[in-house]
C-alpha cells in the first residue's frame, strides 16, 4: 500500500461551501475512488489551507489512472473549482504529490 498526499487553498469566504459539498459528496464520487483502491482519505484545513491524505491499496499509479480516466472526476473538479485552488500536474492529471518526510508505524 502507498501512501499519498496532496494540499490545496480555498478561495476566501468558502471554506463553508467547501465543507458543504463534501458533506455532500456524490456516491458516484465515492465508487469512483472506491475504484482506484483508495482508502483512509481525511482532509484537514487549518484556515483556508487544505491537505488530503489516502492510503491506495492498489498502489498511486493505478489511482491515479482510475481518476484521470474518470468523467465524474472531471465534473467533480469542475465542480469544485470555484470553490478550491489546485495545482494539477499535466502528466497525471491530479495533485502533485507531497513528499514524505516522516512515518511512524
Amino acid at each position: 500500500m502507498e501512501r499519498y498526499a496532496w494540499k490545496g487553498r480555498i478561495r476566501p469566504g468558502m471554506q463553508e461551501e467547501y465543507k458543504r459539498r463534501h458533506d455532500e459528496i456524490w456516491p458516484e464520487m465515492l465508487a469512483v475512488l472506491k475504484e482506484a483502491g483508495i482508502r483512509n482519505y481525511t482532509i484537514w484545513s487549518d484556515g483556508s489551507d487544505v491537505f488530503g491524505y489516502y492510503e491506495c491499496e492498489k498502489g498511486i499509479a493505478h489511482a491515479e489512472k482510475v481518476q484521470a480516466g474518470s468523467p465524474v472526476v472531471d465534473r467533480w473538479n469542475e465542480y469544485m473549482a470555484d470553490v478550491l485552488d489546485l495545482e494539477m500536474d499535466p502528466e497525471t492529471g491530479a495533485q502533485p504529490r507531497l513528499r514524505m518526510m516522516f512515518f511512524m508505524a
